[in-house]
């Protein structure tokens, strides 16, 4: 029974905190692979300067190349339009089989808004969902307002410290600031080569 989990997001750029935080889920749900997963457009939020996603998966790539155990897919850019979770889960499901085990890692903060999640419900049926976040934080009251079904699909993975953003590596970057040790040295210099977030304003993102 193949037990695998996936990682979405823009990764614009992709950081230690991605990384790190996929380890923890892998080890901790003993998973097979993980499959980063960069988005095409975020379902939630208009992003009007997003990079663009051939250098967005490149980054991935390089961070990922090193980990036996990670992957990246090309499902939702090659989709299209927006990226929802849901039909991402659908094709995963549908190439691995039944019997296999999906686990969706995601950030506790997103957890927070899966009742607005397009089909969460089925989604629920079709996966696992893990909420990484910090020790101590716990999803109590959000878990009051769902259903049963929701409630028992989502697993807690604790991680201890780093607190990176993608927000702040592009805030760096676009101020001539150091990233070292923000992101591995690959996706630096492939961000430096590139010339990505120079004289570019900034937008919320992880």
């Amino acid at each position: 029974m193949a037990r695998i989990g996936l990682m979405g997001g823009t990764f614009d750029p992709v950081h230690y905190g991605h990384l790190f935080a996929a380890e923890e889920a892998r080890e901790r749900c003993g998973l097979e692979t993980v499959y980063f997963i960069p988005c095409n457009l975020p379902p939630h939020k208009e992003v009007s300067d997003l990079t663009l996603a051939e250098d967005r998966f490149n980054m991935v790539h390089l961070a990922t190349a090193s980990n036996p155990s990670f992957c990246v897919s090309r499902v939702e850019l090659e989709r299209g339009g927006r990226s929802y979770t849901i039909d991402t889960v659908r094709e995963f499901r549908a190439g691995l089989g039944e019997q296999s085990e999906i686990y969706f890692i995601t950030g506790a903060d997103a957890i927070r808004e899966i009742m607005t999640w397009r089909d969460n419900e089925e989604l629920a049926s079709l996966c696992r969902f893990v909420a990484v976040t910090r020790p101590g934080y716990e999803l109590d009251d959000l878990k009051a307002r769902l259903s049963l079904n929701l409630v028992q699909s989502i697993e807690m993975v604790h991680v201890r410290g780093l607190e990176i953003s993608s927000t702040d590596i592009r805030r760096r970057v676009a101020e001539g600031r150091s990233i070292r040790y923000l992101t591995p040295p690959e996706v630096a210099l492939y961000i430096a080569n590139q010339g990505l977030y120079v004289n570019r304003p900034t937008t919320e993102g992880s």
